[in-house]
């Protein structure tokens, strides 16, 4: 990402879980965010673009950007897990930033295969009545995996020729939830030269609680 860049790692129950800690650069964090990155049997890493954007929208927030390789990708040990294990995983680098930052709110992002795990790891903290303070899913995935219910103020962002993951699957999914979906006129799934919209919606949207 940047020279600031702390890369550390876990032992997680499947081997090491390789992690990369982003913070601002002038003012002690204000929040953690988590960012999930895409499918790891189709080159998903925490390396992504989408991912890298979405690790630059909460620094520039005044976060502190937590993410990671899923098992099997880079130096991550173990094996694909379908998200249950990806999820666990999560969980415990979630648990790793909140002892780090045990007092400041904390966020959950992801894109594509992310989202899953995202969306799940929410309903696991929400069961536990610990949820996160806001979710962002870019490039949602419904239809290819079971995406459940999200709270009203979840950012989703999605791009109009999305082929991976059509725009009609995210309507689907988001319309009995009332929930809004931010259309990129012409983005593809990995929002080739669209990047920027991701960041300035992250970024104007953001509201934190009073």
């Amino acid at each position: 990402m940047n020279a600031q860049t702390h890369y550390f790692s876990l032992d997680g129950v499947a081997g090491l879980i390789e992690c990369a800690l982003d913070l601002p650069a002038d003012n002690p964090p204000v929040g953690v965010a988590l960012i999930a990155h895409p499918h790891p049997l189709f080159g998903g890493t925490m390396d992504n673009k989408v991912v890298h954007t979405l690790t630059r929208s909460f620094v520039t927030l005044g976060y502190a950007a937590f993410r990671m390789n899923f098992r099997g990708v880079g130096k991550s040990g173990g094996e694909y897990d379908e998200g249950r294990g990806e999820t666990d995983d999560m969980a415990q680098l979630l648990a790793h930033a909140r002892e780090q930052y045990p007092d400041l709110p904390f966020a959950l992002a992801g894109f594509s295969f992310g989202t899953f795990v995202q969306t799940q790891l929410q309903k696991r903290l929400e069961e536990a009545q610990t949820p996160a303070e806001r979710l962002v899913l870019v490039g949602s995935a419904p239809g290819k995996w079971p995406l459940p219910t999200v709270p009203n103020d979840t950012i989703v962002i999605h791009g109009e020729l999305d082929h991976t993951i059509p725009l009609s699957n995210v309507f689907e999914w988001a319309r009995p939830q009332d929930l809004p979906v931010l259309v990129v006129p012409g983005s593809d799934h990995f929002f080739n030269r669209k990047l920027q919209h991701i960041k300035n919606h992250v970024v104007q949207m953001w509201r934190r609680p009073a």
